[in-house]
């Protein structure tokens, strides 16, 4: 399961600066993850301060989708 960010992100960049293998980048209103280069660690998750981040089992449908089509476009 990959990572996902909500709108809860207020660009601090603390996740870009954690995940091991770059799979989260910025985009226009917030930070994204990638699902294709996500590994599944979770550092993020728990190191997020906005609680923005969580896995996608957890998330909507519709950030699951916004974050890998922002992502795409990085």
């Amino acid at each position: 399961m990959a990572s996902v960010i909500n709108d809860s992100c207020v660009k601090c960049l603390t996740c870009i600066d954690v995940c091991p293998v770059g799979a989260i980048t910025e985009a226009e209103t917030q930070a994204v993850v990638n699902p294709d280069t996500c590994i599944e660690c979770g550092v993020c998750i728990s190191e997020c301060p906005q609680g923005a981040i969580c896995n996608d089992a957890d998330a909507d449908e519709k950030w699951i989708k916004f974050n890998a089509e922002e992502s795409a476009k990085a």
